[in-house]
């Protein structure tokens, strides 16, 4: 690889308390890495020998990385199908998770800023915009006192089309990925639809380490032998890469949702394998519950129901898995809107942006209290931490449950049918075709679903 001995040494401290924080006894592991010299080999070999650092003797939870392994973990007896639906239905339903997703994300980008709830309803208050009924305003900016450098492009009469936008992106890279290598999707097959098209400078944390990772080593690659997984970024994203719990993952898992609406078990099963590309434990777990519960309201009757029934697909002794039940408790126990973010905040305040287990949280809230897709984006946007992350996944939540009745279409009209894909070798523009193209995923992989057997 091409890196400094001091990034490694760097990537490897930091790893070494995510580690920690994933149960793994890392006594004495900071003095050794301390007295290493400057030297890619020794730092390497330091690395190498943290992949067999044991368990800490109390830790109780079960965090399996392999796919084998964390289905042995999940509910046992859990069933394959939500409820069986229209695939053309759930196209339309897919295209407008598409469009509320561009909304929602968007409505967060200016604020993108890891504000909470307070901070930002005394801005709105300020300038007399409270609750969140539109698309952020300067003056709001203004009085929150920060504001994301995209305000100019985000900001209400500076809208002119859809941002570009990482979280946009990787809707599209997942779309990508499944119309390149359909349920043959694996760990290779994300290396090479990446290596196509993903842009290193709207990739960020463990997303940026890999996609340098797989350049660097397509550099040294013989053209004419076949490809294969590579072990170098397998273990690159376990051990130079301590962002690998956050949520980096579940912002990819949009079009895997959308393609298999109705069937949360593949739904969890390809997030599996785009989250492992880049993420470990919480990371892929969350990105795996992610898609199963957007799978699961394509065919809801309650909106809280798909975060139930998506924990039969994710492990179930993991602390991810516990987090969930927490934050059902929090949400279904409260009475408003209020109280639910105030339960979820007082709880897992500490999480704050991009850190899964409160945003988590709030987007059960958003669920449980939006009365269509708007005002859910709204409230999602309003409860703050990665506004512009979870703005996006909450709409598309929203747009699979509410469906085509549930979207006011003049909120899209500032767009003007244009939308900023930042990816390479991808050159749709137009808002409403790309949203065609994602609403085609449920009528071709329902039916070959409907054939898979594992």
């Amino acid at each position: 690889m091409f890196v400094t001995p001091s990034y490694l040494r760097k990537s490897l401290l930091a790893s070494l308390h995510t580690l920690e924080t994933q149960g793994f006894d890392i006594t004495g592991q900071e003095q050794r890495l301390a007295a290493l010299p400057d030297s890619q080999d020794a730092l390497t070999d330091f690395a190498r020998q943290l992949l067999r650092l044991p368990l800490r003797k109390d830790w109780p939870y079960a965090e399996p990385v392999s796919w084998e392994e964390i289905q042995r973990e999940m509910t046992p007896g859990r069933e394959r199908f939500c409820r069986r639906g229209d695939a053309a239905w759930y196209g339309r339903k897919a295209e407008t998770a598409f469009l509320a997703s561009v909304l929602g994300c968007i409505l967060g980008k200016p604020l993108e800023v890891n504000p909470d709830l307070d901070s930002l309803r005394r801005a709105g208050e300020a300038v007399g915009q409270w609750p969140i009924e539109d698309f952020i305003t300067p003056e709001f900016l203004e009085a929150l006192g920060r504001r994301h450098f995209s305000w100019t492009e985000t900001t209400k009469g500076n809208i002119r089309y859809a941002a570009a936008d990482d979280d946009l992106n990787y809707t599209v890279l997942g779309m990508l990925a499944l119309e390149e290598h359909g349920l043959d999707l694996d760990l290779d097959g994300m290396k090479r639809t990446w290596l196509r098209h993903q842009a290193m400078g709207f990739a960020f944390g463990p997303e940026q380490h890999i996609t340098a990772c797989i350049a660097a080593n397509r550099l040294q690659e013989d053209e004419m032998e076949p490809h294969h997984p590579d072990e170098d970024y397998s273990w690159w994203a376990d051990l130079f890469n301590p962002m690998n719990e956050e949520c980096g993952a579940i912002i990819r898992m949009d079009a895997y949702g959308c393609a298999f609406a109705g069937r949360p078990d593949l739904a969890a099963k390809y997030a599996c394998i785009d989250a492992s590309f880049t993420h470990r434990r919480t990371g892929v777990y969350s990105a795996m519950y992610v898609a199963a519960v957007l799978a699961g309201m394509f065919a809801a009757r309650d909106p809280v129901e798909p975060f139930v029934e998506a924990l039969h697909f994710i492990p179930s002794r993991s602390r991810f898995y516990r987090a969930c039940q927490v934050a059902l408790q929090c949400v279904l126990s409260s009475d408003s809107f209020e109280e639910g973010y105030e339960k979820i905040h007082h709880r897992f305040g500490q999480y704050g942006h991009c850190m899964v287990y409160q945003e988590i949280g709030t987007l059960i809230n958003t669920m449980r209290w939006a009365k269509d897709i708007w005002h859910g984006v709204c409230l999602q946007v309003m409860q703050g931490n990665d506004t512009d992350s979870f703005g996006c996944t909450a709409g598309s939540l929203l747009g699979a449950y509410f469906g085509p009745e549930g979207l006011d279409r003049c909120r899209l009209e500032p767009f003007r049918d244009t939308i900023h894909i930042s990816l390479a070798d991808f050159y749709e523009t137009s808002l409403s075709g790309l949203a065609r193209r994602i609403g085609m995923l449920p009528e071709r992989f329902l039916p070959l679903a409907e054939e898979e057997k594992g």
